[in-house]
Formats: structure tokens, C-alpha cells, sequence
């Protein structure tokens, strides 16, 4: 392609929001948050993967943290959403990947959760697995990613920059009717005199009429409304589960702004947690009344617009960090190829 490298959307001069990004203006800007990829580019049939995000590197079965979860269109599959609706915790790693592979993905964080030292006598897991479907560039019928290759992802995940656009679970993902994949971005709140960082890791797959810091571009398959969209937000303030909760919805005021359908053929996702140690679920404190200080609800409104802001971007740079692909389309039999969306007409947006 021409146009590689592919560029984020700050290196192409649109910076989106009035909060600042943090030094990665990605979801690992939030301490102790790890991401992994397993990307499969195989041939002409196989462009599938998985990503993972880790909250924290201990054991996240034994040390949980409180979440949120909210869907605006459900048409999709979301693993150990209702468990997180009704206890408002999170156990496991988060994993996204294609649609078939749900079950796979399950049984990759049941696999790396029984491993773990301290776990040897569980018997319950509540595995989160977030989906969309690849299978216009992706022979999604095959069974891949493979159990193997999901827990690899897991198992790989570190902190640092996370690779963008086709990788992971955004290798076989379109929207717009362009290239779409996995984007991060990343806010720094201050509330009172204390500083957050919150940080988004989106996988984009959906439709409509493509904004690009608010102004239109012209994608030829702008009618391409239907596809789905999985959101997941890791901040470091001290936030119980209901305000995650609510923290989770904001997420849909950054896909609307980037034109999204939000048709009956869409699924629109969204899960928050915090890493603060004031609000971990650890043994002690699931066992007896703790103290807890968590943010009231009246001063959590500037996280509520930074995660809008970076929800956005980080859905942009999924965009623009793609690079075009030519896979299989499942559904037809035939070959597809859905091209990135062009940096050189953004920057004369």
C-alpha cells in the first residue's frame, strides 16, 4: 500500500476532546492493564484472532474488581454479562474475538484460570467473552482461533503500546464498509485534587455514516449499517459497580459520534472495571463488612465526558491503523477485499 505505515489519529494532526491523553493514549495508560493478540493472517480463508485484557497480573480470580456492563443493542453474545449485571465484579481476563469462537474463548479462560496457583479447588468460573463477526473476510466456520492460540493471547498480554487496526480480534472486522480492527486511547481526569487515568480498547465491526472528528467521509459502503461493536474501558478511580456501570453506557455517546447506525442488526457492548486497590474484591474483603471509599456520584461527570472523548478515538484509530485485507466472505464462498480508510483524505477533511 502507498499509504503504510498506517498512522493513529493524532500523527494525522486531529486531536478529538478537551482532556489530555495519558503517555500511551492507550487503555494500558491505566496501571497494572495488560493486552495480548493472537492475530491470524493465514492464506486467503483464515484473517480471525483474539485479544485479551488483563485488569491486573495477579489472580484476578482471587483478587476480582468491581465492573459495570451495559448494551444498547443486544443482537450479539456476550459470555458472563449476567453475572457481572447481578454481583458487579469481574473474575477472569476479557476476551474478544469472533462469534463462533465464544465457546472456544471460554474454555481458554477456564483453562488459564484453574492453572493458576490459589485456584485448585475452584469449580465456578465466570469467563467474559465479548464477540463480533468476522466472517465477511474471515472463513469463520473453521475453528479458529483455536483454544490454544486464544489462552496464548492471555498468556501474552503485557502492558506498554497495543498494536492497532487488523490484529487480534480486529484481524477479519469491517466498519463503514472499510477496514476496521482494535483501537485504544486513553484520558487523565482530574476530580478534586486527585488525577485518573481511564483508558478504552475497542474492536470495531459496525455501520452507518462514517464522522471522523465530526466531519463526514465518504466511505462507498456508508450504508453498510448492520455489524457490532465491543467497548471496554479500564480506569484506575476508585469507582463502585453501579458508577461503572454508568461509566460503561457514556461509551455509547463516542460511537454515536462517529456516526454509528445503532440498527436492529447491531450489537453495542460496553464494560468498564477499576484497578484502584480501594475498590479490589479480595478474599478478606468479600468475606466480612469493609470500608471502602469510592467516588460519590457527584463528581464523577468528567470521567463520564472523558470516556465519551476517548471512546471516539479510540474507534478512529482502529480505523486508521488498518490496513487493507482480502480474505473470504463465509457467507458467499467468494473472495472479499475491504480496503483501510485513506489517511490522505482525512487529512484534507
Amino acid at each position: 500500500m502507498s499509504e503504510n505505515p498506517r498512522q493513529r489519529l493524532r500523527e494525522l494532526g486531529m486531536a478529538l476532546g478537551h482532556y489530555p491523553t495519558g503517555p500511551l493514549n492507550a487503555i494500558t495508560d491505566v496501571a497494572g492493564v495488560a493486552v495480548g493478540h493472537v492475530s491470524l493472517h493465514e492464506g486467503e480463508r483464515t484473517h480471525t484472532g483474539a485479544t485479551a485484557i488483563l485488569p491486573h497480573g495477579g489472580n484476578l480470580f482471587q483478587d476480582k474488581v468491581p465492573a459495570g456492563f451495559a448494551v444498547l443493542n443486544g443482537f450479539g453474545k456476550f459470555a458472563g454479562s449476567t453475572q457481572i449485571v447481578e454481583l458487579g465484579d469481574l473474575e477472569t481476563p476479557i476476551v474478544l474475538t469472533n462469534t463462533l469462537a465464544v465457546g472456544r474463548a471460554i474454555e481458554a479462560l477456564n483453562r488459564y484460570t484453574l492453572s493458576q496457583t490459589g485456584n485448585e479447588n475452584v469449580t465456578s468460573i465466570n469467563a467474559v467473552v465479548g464477540e463480533t463477526n468476522d466472517s465477511r473476510l474471515n472463513d469463520i466456520r473453521a475453528a479458529r482461533p483455536s483454544v490454544d492460540e486464544i489462552e496464548q493471547a492471555i498468556r501474552d498480554a503485557q502492558s506498554g503500546p497495543v498494536a492497532e487496526g487488523a490484529v487480534g480480534a480486529g484481524c477479519g472486522t469491517v466498519a463503514f464498509g472499510l477496514k476496521g480492527g482494535i483501537g485504544s486511547s486513553s484520558r487523565q481526569v482530574k476530580v478534586g485534587k486527585a488525577q485518573y487515568t481511564l483508558g478504552v480498547l475497542v474492536q470495531s465491526n459496525y455501520g452507518g455514516h462514517l464522522l471522523v472528528a465530526g466531519k463526514p467521509y465518504q466511505a462507498e459502503a456508508s450504508h453498510d449499517k448492520d455489524g457490532s461493536i465491543v467497548m471496554i474501558v479500564a480506569t484506575d478511580a476508585p469507582l463502585c459497580s453501579r458508577n461503572l456501570k454508568r461509566l460503561a453506557e457514556r461509551c455509547f455517546g463516542g460511537l454515536a459520534r462517529t456516526g454509528a447506525a445503532l440498527s436492529n442488526g447491531s450489537g453495542d457492548y460496553a464494560l468498564a472495571f477499576s484497578t484502584a486497590d480501594a475498590v479490589r474484591r479480595t478474599p478478606l474483603r468479600r468475606k466480612e463488612i469493609s470500608d471502602i471509599a469510592t467516588l460519590s456520584n457527584d463528581v464523577v461527570s468528567p470521567l463520564f465526558e472523558a470516556v465519551i472523548e476517548a471512546t471516539e478515538e479510540a474507534i478512529l484509530n482502529s480505523l486508521t491503523m488498518a490496513h487493507t485485507v482480502t480474505g473470504y466472505n463465509a457467507g458467499t464462498g467468494k473472495p472479499s477485499t475491504f480496503e483501510a480508510i485513506s489517511l490522505d483524505a482525512i487529512r484534507r477533511l
